[in-house]
C-alpha cells in the first residue's frame, strides 16, 4: 500500500519503520518544512507535506492536537478516497486549553471538525516503545490490542488490517463519537492490554472521569521526575490510576 505520514515524532517514525519493513511505499514529512527532516534516520522517503499527500491509500497524521488546525490547508488537498488517520492525544498542559475539548467535545470529533475531513482515530493508545518493540504474530497468545474508532466502517477496516500486519491485535472500538473511550485517563489508555481486556476496558470507561485521572497520572509521572521509571513502571502507573 502508499502511505503518507505527517509527523516524524517517535509515533509517526515508528509506524514508518515498520510500514517500510512490510514492504508498503512510505513517503513521511514534517509539517514544519522538509529541513527539519535532515540528519534524523528515518525508514520512508522524506518529503514535503505537499508530496505526503500525494498519490496514497493512507494518510497517517501524526501531530500534537495543538498543531492540526494548522495543516488544515493541506488536508483539504487530499484525494476523498484516501483514508485519513488520526494519532493525537489531548493534553492541556502541553496543548493548551481547548475550549471545546474541556466543555465535552470528544477529542477527535474535535480534530475531524478541524479538518473538516472524516478521519479514523487509531495509534493513540498505544506507547511508542510498546508499538515498537511488543508487536507479534497473530497466534501468539497475550497480544496486545490497539482500539481503532471512526465513522467509515471500511476506512475502518483498512486501518484495523494495518494495525495487524503491524504486530497487534485490533479491537473496532465504535464510532468516532465513542474514541474518548480510548483518550487519556481511561483503562484502555496505554494500559498493553489484550483484545478481551481491552474490549471489557472500553466499555468500562468513564467519560467524566477521564480527564481528572489523565491529569492524576501526569501529577505522579511529575512527582517521580528525579527517578528513571522503566517501560514496565510507565504500563503500571497508567493501569493502577486508570482502573480507580
Amino acid at each position: 500500500m502508499r502511505f503518507g505520514i505527517i509527523g516524524a515524532g517517535p509515533i509517526g517514525s515508528i509506524i514508518s519503520k515498520k510500514l517500510v519493513k512490510k514492504g508498503h511505499n512510505v513517503k513521511i514529512a514534517d509539517a514544519r518544512g522538509i529541513e527539519r527532516l535532515e540528519g534524523k534516520e528515518l525508514d520512508g522517503t522524506p518529503v514535503s507535506v505537499e508530496d505526503a499527500i500525494t498519490n496514497i491509500e493512507v494518510l497517517i497524521i501524526s501531530l500534537p492536537i495543538k498543531a492540526l488546525p494548522s495543516i488544515r490547508n493541506i488536508i483539504d488537498q487530499v484525494g476523498e478516497e484516501v483514508t485519513i488517520v488520526d494519532t493525537s492525544n489531548y493534553y492541556p498542559y502541553r496543548d493548551g486549553k481547548i475550549e471545546e475539548i474541556e466543555n465535552g467535545m470528544v477529542e477527535s470529533v474535535w480534530v475531524s471538525n478541524q479538518l473538516d475531513r472524516p478521519i479514523i482515530k487509531a495509534f493513540n493508545n498505544i506507547l511508542a516503545y510498546t508499538l515498537e518493540n511488543k508487536g507479534t504474530s497473530e497466534d501468539t497468545i497475550g497480544r496486545i490490542a490497539m482500539a481503532v474508532a471512526g465513522n467509515e466502517q471500511s476506512q475502518k477496516q483498512v486501518v484495523m488490517d494495518v494495525v495487524n500486519e503491524l504486530g497487534f491485535a485490533s479491537v473496532d472500538s465504535g464510532s468516532l463519537s465513542e474514541s474518548w473511550r480510548q483518550q487519556p485517563g481511561t483503562p484502555a489508555y496505554c494500559t498493553e492490554l489484550t483484545k478481551d481486556e481491552l474490549t471489557k476496558a472500553l466499555k468500562k470507561a468513564n467519560k467524566e472521569k477521564a480527564p481528572l485521572l489523565r491529569d492524576k497520572v501526569m501529577e505522579r509521572f511529575a512527582e517521580k521526575k528525579e527517578v528513571e521509571l522503566s517501560h514496565r513502571d510507565i504500563v503500571n502507573l497508567n493501569r493502577e490510576i486508570y482502573n480507580s
